[in-house]
């Protein structure tokens, strides 16, 4: 389908997933609040189960954004592979990347939109939540903004520690964290954003990856291509519900690394891996 400049969207955000319906639910509800509309989801679904589909048809009808569900058989963890295809999907120039447990705040696209630059990447940040916290948000919490209101955490038990401020900063607090903050802008698969064509000119990810760094050794690649990053991860909000994380083995860790450190060695760009095979 060939889509006129006017109907294409200015964002495409792609959401991962895996059986995890509950959550994923209260992300795209997340997505309903945001301030900035024009904006397309893409859901990379890494081989779940039909019930995963049906929340996604019923939340297509509730939402005002359009939806679109790229799916694969499950064969293990896979992500890479699935988000290769997503971004293949994606039909905006600009694409932010997010997972399925990570809830945006209300301004959370328009933060990345108007922050989007030529020859740069975005790299935010997250705010983790325990579990009995990710449980009890409601839809209704989201609507309310509440689960990124610090009073209403701190009444949950949430305590008090230097993190808050990435929900609590704005305007000039926001912008000076984000500037002496010591971690590296690096790409974060739970909130980055980037242009396709510089994802697509590094050739997106390498599918070899599994658990461990598959996000980061893209934005090395990124680097390596030329393209710098800007920091914002107290200025791109969300907060990441709690889940296990079972494909998180040794030897995964081990192998991303080995391929992380011949990227950074060798100055690649580009991935044999990739997109194009």
């Amino acid at each position: 389908m060939n889509l006129t400049e006017k109907d294409k969207p200015k964002i495409s955000v792609i959401v991962s997933t895996y059986n995890a319906e509950e959550w994923l639910k209260k992300v795209l509800w997340g997505f309903n609040q945001q301030i900035f509309k024009n904006f397309e989801v893409v859901i990379a679904d890494d081989g779940s189960k039909p019930a995963t589909k049906d929340l996604i048809d019923e939340f297509s009808k509730k939402v005002f954004f359009p939806i679109v569900h790229v799916w694969q058989d499950d064969d293990g963890f896979q992500k890479s592979r699935i988000l290769n295809k997503a971004v293949l999907a994606c039909r905006a120039e600009y694409i932010i990347m997010t997972d399925g447990d990570c809830i945006p705040r209300d301004d959370f696209v328009q933060v990345h939109y108007i922050n989007k630059k030529p020859g740069y990447f975005i790299s935010g940040g997250y705010y983790m939540l325990p579990m009995n916290i990710s449980k009890l948000i409601s839809l209704e919490d989201i609507e309310k903004q509440l689960c990124f209101n610090i009073n209403w955490l701190k009444k949950k038990g949430i305590p008090q520690t230097f993190k808050n401020n990435k929900l609590t900063a704005n305007g000039i607090i926001s912008k000076f964290l984000n500037w002496i903050t010591p971690t590296n802008a690096s790409w974060n698969g739970h909130n980055s954003s980037g242009w396709k064509k510089d994802i697509m000119n590094v050739n997106g990810f390498d599918e070899r990856m599994q658990y461990g760094g598959q996000d980061r050794e893209l934005g090395e690649r990124l680097f390596n291509f030329g393209i710098k990053s800007k920091q914002l991860r107290y200025s791109a909000v969300c907060v990441h519900l709690d889940h296990k994380r079972g494909y998180k083995t040794p030897e995964s860790i081990a192998k991303n690394l080995r391929i992380r450190k011949k990227t950074k060695s060798e100055k690649r760009v580009w991935t044999y891996y990739g997109i194009t095979k």
